[in-house]
């Protein structure tokens, strides 16, 4: 199932299969958490914020491996888990230089301990239609991570003159001081996208230092499996090719022809 050009019809269309490729993503991610995590489709607020599937703590007796500093050396346990505790592949990673989250507040939480771990944001056109909003959402994406929350943003539409580069590098200067930069083949280099893979998939993973794993990818490519972060050393893939491809067979036959790709 081809990434589709999204362009090509208006963001209630993309609207709608946002909705369906939640669903899919809630369903698909449901099934590979270790036990002690549940995840729930949910609204954070925010301006200009899009549907987002949210990964929760589901219990307050044990502390999480790798929060509020901590090592993190073990993957989750329990039935089902599948957390993976290597590094996962990608085009394109970055790692901050230092220590970058010190605790200079007072943090009151609920005796439940329901603390958000992990969000995966499907990026909309209304995300990236203005200067303010686009900067909303990286502060936003930036306060998660200061906060311990790992992310993974999926972004289908191409660059605009307020990204030329996609959503990572705004993302990256408001969490890491120094210039942004990737290492690509043991490189360092400054981070563009490719001129051929305009859209963006990227993890990111918040411990002592915060790490990205970028997939740039272009209309017509497959998805590939990325990692959602549980703890900053272990992760699970979710299942991007698979679950849009169910939310796309949920659309209608009018739209699916309008997208599909020319024969």
């Amino acid at each position: 199932m081809p990434v589709h050009d999204w362009t090509k019809v208006d963001a209630g269309i993309f609207h709608a299969f946002h909705l369906l490729w939640i669903a899919e993503l809630h369903q698909a991610v449901s099934e590979r958490l270790p036990k002690s995590y549940y995840c729930l489709p949910e609204q954070v607020a925010g301006v200009g914020n899009p549907d987002v599937l949210t990964l929760q703590f589901s219990t307050y007796k044990t502390p999480l491996p790798g929060a509020n500093g901590s090592s993190g050396s073990h993957p989750p346990s329990g039935a089902g888990a599948v957390a993976v505790a290597t590094a996962p592949k990608a085009r394109f990673t970055a790692r901050s230089e230092a220590v970058t989250r010190n605790p200079k507040s007072v943090v009151v939480r609920h005796v439940s301990g329901h603390r958000v771990v992990a969000i995966i944001e499907i990026v909309s056109p209304n995300n990236k239609g203005s200067a303010s909003a686009l900067k909303a959402m990286t502060e936003k994406a930036a306060g998660f991570l200061r906060a311990g929350v790992h992310l993974l943003f999926l972004d289908l539409f191409p660059p605009s003159a307020r990204d030329p580069n996609g959503i990572h590098p705004l993302i990256w200067s408001e969490i890491e001081t120094r210039p942004t930069l990737v290492w690509s083949d043991a490189e360092e280099q400054p981070f563009a996208l490719p001129s051929d893979k305009p859209l963006t998939l990227a993890a990111y993973s918040s411990g002592l230092t915060f790490e990205a794993f970028i997939e740039p990818v272009a209309v017509g490519d497959p998805l590939p499996d990325m990692p959602l972060f549980l703890t900053p050393d272990a992760h699970v893939l979710v299942p991007l090719e698979a679950s849009y491809a169910e939310a796309w067979a949920r659309i209608p036959s009018p739209w699916r022809e309008v997208l599909e790709p020319s024969a």
